[in-house]
């Protein structure tokens, strides 16, 4: 009987796995708010190409608005909050007409409404084809999500559209190969990647052999300015994999078909590897791919979800036809590089770097404008703490983990030290 009473044992964990997991939450937070510290609302920067955006079911259940990160902390506190990670070409929304009487407590002066704003069904808290939301509270264990980078919904693996034979492009430590993916319903409007090399492709588990590294050098070094060669060439080891997923995929051009697959390197070389980079008499570019994609656009007749290499938009052509055709399509986004989350990630891991370097240096003023004693005491108490617990870690088992009773002590011995000092 006496078992039934004892107290379970206290969860526990060593310093080392605490420091890191909260350096790991600091990191992720910053990647998902793309450094923004959250105290200023984004209303005043117009349409911004990327930011963390928020939908608030309290004040707009019909999931019509999302506001800012700063909003979402001040004027929606408290609020039933829905995390949409980071949404392209977005104003923040909070106390314009849609939230009825309420005003934005950080920016009150805004339209009626941002008329250019686009709003799927995640601003509802529903996600991927089957309208699951996330997490799922039916659902024990949450599944990886992926989001397309053209509707910016997120889906389920097994609701990607993938054949039985298709898998996700990863390592062999089942990280992604790919930087993007296009969903099986937008790429429809995408059928025109068909006619790229195939090394735009991300492939799952391919090995680091010279032929990958001629793809990632072309990848690096294409430029499609008047200043390179611009030429695209297909190579002979290139996606092999995706080549298999696609093999029921057809696209047809000016009536023709190319292949049961991907393009081939014989049509590859042909339509692409002759249009150099060259100005004409009206300084614009030669089209990389030969094919007028407004006039004649590809068609593809089976639809596939589509997992890019990384840099792969860096490929894409922008003579004056293709432009013309990318915006039609409304996806002219897709050249600008600060629109993928690769580069607004990127951009994160800066602002982060600064923000600690920049703490660094406001630690080093403040000790730099006390008085010669208060600096002593303070680093006197700093080096204290540091010979404590690294005498705690040399006395330590490492064998077992560290419990709140060690932790208290360490910092009883530090209260002895400093009252026998005094």
């Amino acid at each position: 009987m006496a078992d039934v009473f004892e107290e379970e044992p206290e969860s526990t964990v060593s310093i080392q796995e605490y420091l890191k997991g909260v350096e790991e939450q600091e990191l992720e937070a910053d990647l998902v708010l793309g450094g923004d510290e959250g105290k200023e609302c984004t209303y005043p920067k117009g349409y911004m190409k990327r930011q963390a955006i928020f939908s608030c079911l309290t004040c707009t259940p019909n999931g019509n608005a999302g506001v800012c990160t700063a909003c979402s902390l001040s004027c929606h506190d408290g609020h039933e909050i829905l995390e949409l990670w980071t949404k392209r070409n977005f104003r923040c929304d909070c106390g314009n007409s849609k939230f009825g009487e309420y005003f934005c407590k950080l920016s009150p002066n805004k339209d009626v409404e941002n008329v250019d704003n686009s709003y799927n069904q995640n601003f509802k808290g529903a996600y991927c084809t089957c309208g699951h939301p996330y997490p799922d509270p039916n659902v024990e264990e949450q599944e990886e999500m992926i989001q397309c980078c053209v509707c910016e919904d997120w889906f389920h693996e097994e609701h990607l559209g993938l054949e039985s034979c298709d898998e996700i492009p990863r390592d062999e430590e089942g990280e992604p190969t790919y930087e993007d993916l296009i969903c099986q319903v937008c790429s429809a409007a995408f059928s025109f990647l068909m006619l790229y090399p195939q090394y735009i492709w991300a492939v799952a588990g391919k090995p680091d052999t010279a032929a990958n590294a001629k793809e990632k050098e072309v990848m690096e070094e294409v430029q499609l300015d008047c200043g390179s060669s611009g030429k695209l060439q297909d190579d002979d080891g290139a996606c092999d994999s995706y080549k298999s997923s696609n093999a029921n995929s057809s696209v047809k051009v000016e009536g023709g078909s190319i292949g049961d697959s991907l393009v081939s390197a014989e049509t590859s070389e042909k339509s692409l590897g002759s249009s150099d980079c060259k100005p004409d008499a009206s300084s614009s570019i030669s089209c990389l791919l030969g094919v007028d994609l407004a006039a004649d656009p590809p068609v593809l007749e089976k639809r596939r979800p589509m997992f890019l290499a990384k840099n792969w938009r860096s490929v894409l052509c922008q003579c004056k036809s293709c432009l013309n055709f990318y915006n039609q399509k409304e996806i002219g986004f897709l050249l600008d590089k600060d629109d993928s989350i690769a580069e607004y990630e990127k951009m994160a891991k800066q602002k982060r770097e600064e923000k600690l370097q920049q703490q660094e240096g406001l630690e080093m003023n403040f000790l730099n404008k006390l008085g010669h004693v208060h600096k002593m005491e303070i680093l006197s108490g700093i080096a204290d703490m540091k010979n404590e617990i690294h005498s705690f870690l040399e006395s330590f088992d490492s064998s077992r983990p560290i419990t709140t009773d060690d932790i208290h002590q360490v910092f009883e011995n530090l209260s002895k030290k400093r009252r026998r000092d005094f």
